[in-house]
C-alpha cells in the first residue's frame, strides 16, 4: 500500500482536508482516507496540496506539431486559415509531436482527455497511452448541404479506426455552428446513441454571431477565400448557438467549447434545451487567439457546469490544466481555488463520463497530483510551482 499526505487535500467531496492520509493500492485505487495518527507506515508528505488527477476536457492532440509555429493575437478567423493551410507536415514529425504531447499531459497530472480528431494520426498513441481518451471525431462541410453525405462517409473511416482500448471512447461530433450544414447535423445525430457525449466549438469570436444574425462579418471573407458557396445559407437573426441548439440532439450530454462571448441569455437557452450541458473553457487558448476571456461570473450566476481544457499546442504554450486554472484566477481572482480544482477534475470527468475519476473517494481510482507550493489556505494558485503526478 501507498500513503500520501499534504497540508491540504482537495477531495472534491466537501471542504479540503487537513492532517489526513490517503491510502491507495499500487494501482491507485483509494483504500482509505484516515487520520495521520492511525498510520505507522512511511507517508509521502507534500508541501502544498494533493488534488485528484486533472481531466483535460478539450484538446486537439493531432495538432501538437504546430507548437510555436503560429502567431498569437490574430483572431479566430486568421488562426483557422493558418491551421487549414499549414496543417500538413512530415509524418514522423507529426507522430513524435503527438507522443511528446501525450507524455507531457501525463507528467502534468492529466488522467483523461476529451480529444478532437479529424484524422487517424493520434490513434496509435492513444492505444498505448497511460491516459484515457474520449475521442470526438469532428466533422465539417462548411455549410455545403449537398456535401453532407460525402463528408460523413469520409469521417466514418476516422471514427471506425479510433482507439477504443481500455477506457478509451469515441463519438461523432460537429465542429462549430458556422461550419456544419443542417444535413450534416442530422447525419451526425444518427450516428450517436443516447449513451454518447458530443462537443461543439461555440462563440469564440463576435464574427460567429454576426454571421448568423445578418450574414455579415469576417466569416464571409473566410468562405470566399476558400471558394465556398454560401447561397444556401440564410441568416437566422439569432446568435450562432441557437442554430446549434436547433439541429443537435438534446438527449446527448453536450460540451460547449470556448464560449468566449457567451452571455446569460445564451447559457440559459442551452441549459433549458438540455440539462446535460457542460461549458468547457480553454483560457490560455482564448488569450492566444482572441486575447479575450469569458466572463466567468455570468456562468456562475447561471449555475453552469464548467469544465477546463487546454485546446492544442497550435493555440497554447503548454498542455497543463494547472496553467489553465492559474490563468483563470490571475485574471478573474474572485474564483477560489477549490472551485477551480473542481472544474478541472470532477466536472470535467463528469462531462466525459469517467466516473472513477474526479474525486478522492474510497473505491475510486482518480490519480493523485501534488501541487507544490500552494499555501495552507489554498487560496493562491499563482504560488503553485508545479503539478506533478503522484500515482
Amino acid at each position: 500500500m501507498l500513503y500520501f499526505s499534504a497540508e491540504l487535500i482537495f477531495t472534491n467531496i466537501g471542504k479540503p482536508l487537513t492532517k489526513k492520509v490517503i491510502v491507495t493500492d499500487n494501482d491507485g485505487t483509494i483504500l482509505d482516507i484516515t487520520d495521520k495518527s492511525n498510520v505507522t507506515a512511511d507517508v509521502m508528505e507534500i508541501k502544498g496540496a494533493i488534488v485528484p488527477g486533472f481531466v483535460n476536457a478539450h484538446c486537439h492532440l493531432e495538432l501538437s506539431h504546430f507548437r510555436g509555429k503560429l502567431p498569437t493575437g490574430t483572431g479566430l478567423i486568421p488562426f483557422i486559415r493558418s491551421v487549414v493551410t499549414l496543417r500538413d507536415s512530415p509524418e514522423l514529425e507529426i507522430q513524435q509531436a503527438i507522443k511528446n504531447a501525450d507524455e507531457e499531459m501525463y507528467q502534468n497530472g492529466i488522467v483523461a482527455v476529451g480529444d478532437i480528431s479529424n484524422k487517424l494520426d493520434t490513434a496509435a498513441t492513444k492505444d498505448s497511452s497511460k491516459i484515457s481518451y474520449y475521442t470526438f471525431v469532428e466533422m465539417f462541410d462548411f455549410l455545403q448541404e449537398d456535401e453532407a453525405q460525402n463528408t460523413l462517409d469520409q469521417y466514418l473511416e476516422v471514427y471506425n479506426n479510433q482507439s477504443t482500448k481500455g477506457q478509451n471512447k469515441r463519438s461523432c461530433v460537429p465542429h462549430a455552428p458556422y461550419s456544419v450544414s443542417k444535413n450534416l447535423f442530422n447525419l451526425i445525430n444518427d450516428q450517436n446513441n443516447d449513451q454518447k457525449t458530443v462537443s461543439i466549438h461555440n462563440q469564440e469570436t463576435p464574427h460567429e454571431n454576426q454571421f448568423f444574425i445578418n450574414k455579415k462579418g469576417d466569416l464571409i471573407d473566410f468562405y470566399d477565400g476558400f471558394g465556398m458557396d454560401l447561397s444556401q445559407f440564410q441568416a437566422t437573426g439569432m446568435p450562432s448557438i441557437d442554430y446549434a441548439l436547433t439541429h443537435m440532439d438534446s438527449d446527448l450530454k453536450t460540451l460547449f467549447i470556448h464560449n468566449t462571448i457567451c452571455d446569460k441569455r445564451d447559457i440559459e437557452a442551452a441549459q433549458n434545451w438540455n440539462d446535460k450541458t457542460y461549458w468547457i473553457t480553454c483560457p490560455n487558448a482564448n488569450l492566444f487567439i482572441e486575447n479575450q476571456l469569458p466572463n466567468y461570473q455570468t456562468f456562475i450566476d447561471s449555475n453552469a457546469k464548467m469544465g477546463v481544457g487546454t485546446d492544442s499546442l497550435s493555440s497554447n504554450w503548454q498542455l497543463s490544466i494547472l496553467e489553465e486554472i492559474k490563468t483563470i484566477q490571475r485574471f478573474q481572482s474572485f474564483l477560489d481555488t477549490e472551485t477551480l480544482i473542481r472544474w478541472s477534475s470532477y466536472n470535467s470527468a463528469e462531462a466525459l463520463g469517467y466516473d472513477q475519476l474526479g474525486s478522492i473517494e474510497i473505491g475510486k481510482q482518480p490519480g493523485l497530483v501534488a501541487l507544490e507550493g500552494l499555501n495552507n489556505r489554498g487560496d493562491k494558485l499563482c504560488d503553485v510551482l508545479s503539478a506533478s503526478r503522484l500515482i
